[in-house]
């Protein structure tokens, strides 16, 4: 081959590289491990995005713990560690109490569209990003997962069998509500979860949705999952650097924007259809026994709650924007 050649094939060569590589390198930190369908449901909306911008834009989701801890990718953004986030917004409540009434209102949400339309329609999306502006951090978007089942090695029927039950909870107001139902609450991650529960650590957690408990073999161990859910409706969120987001040309902020909203209704609509399979799996196992709360029962815990909120809102002025948001936006809608 002639010289001219090969300078001819390098030049190509890097011009085709230069095709390939993304003008943005993101890396983000998911609350979720590897191993779990929440996890997959985040790598296929980065892999979106991918497509949607025509690979100028390329996202790495690592599991949790890959960088810094679930509680501390908030201030990783703010300092580059961390390009972004997809976790949950509640784990962030010892930086402002604020995150943990906005991240879970305990009893305020009966459906993942509700909690999506408040933070689409409701001011929601708004309230985030003044919240994490002193941060650094730009709020793209986010919704719930789901009503969360409740994983228990003892049977639960009822406000009074929380009394004195050992219990894994996030951080923030889910912690307090279950205190004042007489629970006691024990902070551990949620990649924790199946390790406290086999050891004794904890007899019961507030984790995530029943597929996700019966695939990662919860119901094994703690076989009386209460479901529906009576309790926790989080905000799952994508978050990220806002000097970097501030970067960004519109078209493609816009594209981040629209795929937030697509992955919130995504991850509640695959979790939604694979909790209707994990369950019928689970009824089938006659060393599992499902409980699922009357109106009543359901109704103390909400009380308990609600009450909560305020004593919450009273810990920062932050908190107590979110508390008369969401207060404003479920009466607005008869919700409340």
């Amino acid at each position: 081959m002639t010289p001219l050649k090969l300078v001819a094939g390098f030049l190509s060569a890097t011009f085709a590289m230069n095709l390939m590589a993304a003008d943005f390198n993101f890396k983000f930190q998911s609350s979720d491990p590897s191993g779990v369908k929440n996890f997959h449901i985040q790598q296929e909306w980065a892999e979106r995005v991918g497509k949607m911008t025509g690979g100028r834009v390329e996202i790495t989701i690592l599991p949790v713990g890959s960088v810094v801890s679930h509680t501390e990718t908030l201030g990783a953004m703010k300092m580059g560690v961390l390009d972004g986030h997809v976790s949950v917004t509640g784990y962030f409540s010892g930086q402002d109490p604020a995150f943990g009434l906005i991240g879970n209102t305990v009893g305020a949400w009966s459906s993942p569209d509700q909690l999506y339309t408040y933070i689409n329609y409701g001011g929601g999306y708004e309230l985030m990003n003044e919240l994490y502006k002193p941060y650094g951090v730009k709020f793209v978007g986010g919704g719930g997962t789901g009503l969360e089942s409740f994983v228990s090695k003892k049977p639960l029927d009822g406000v009074e069998d929380l009394k004195g039950l050992k219990m894994r909870a996030p951080e923030g107001l889910v912690q307090s509500v279950f205190a004042a139902a007489g629970a006691s609450p024990v902070n551990l991650p949620g990649s924790e979860v199946y390790t406290g529960l086999s050891k004794g650590v904890i007899d019961a957690a507030d984790y995530t949705v029943f597929s996700t408990n019966q695939s990662a073999g919860l119901n094994e161990i703690a076989p009386h999952p209460v479901y529906p859910g009576f309790h926790s409706l989080p905000l799952l969120e994508i978050a990220m650097n806002l000097k970097e987001w501030n970067e960004l040309p519109e078209d493609i902020q816009a594209i981040m924007t629209t795929s937030a909203r697509d992955f919130a209704k995504d991850i509640s609509t695959q979790l939604a259809i694979a909790d209707v399979k994990a369950v019928k799996e689970a009824r089938e196992n006659p060393n599992i026994t499902i409980h699922n709360w009357s109106d009543e029962e359901r109704m103390k815990f909400r009380e308990i709650a609600r009450k909560q909120w305020k004593t919450y809102a009273e810990q920062s002025p932050n908190a107590e924007k979110v508390y008369k948001s969401v207060t404003q936006f479920l009466e607005s809608q008869g919700l409340l």
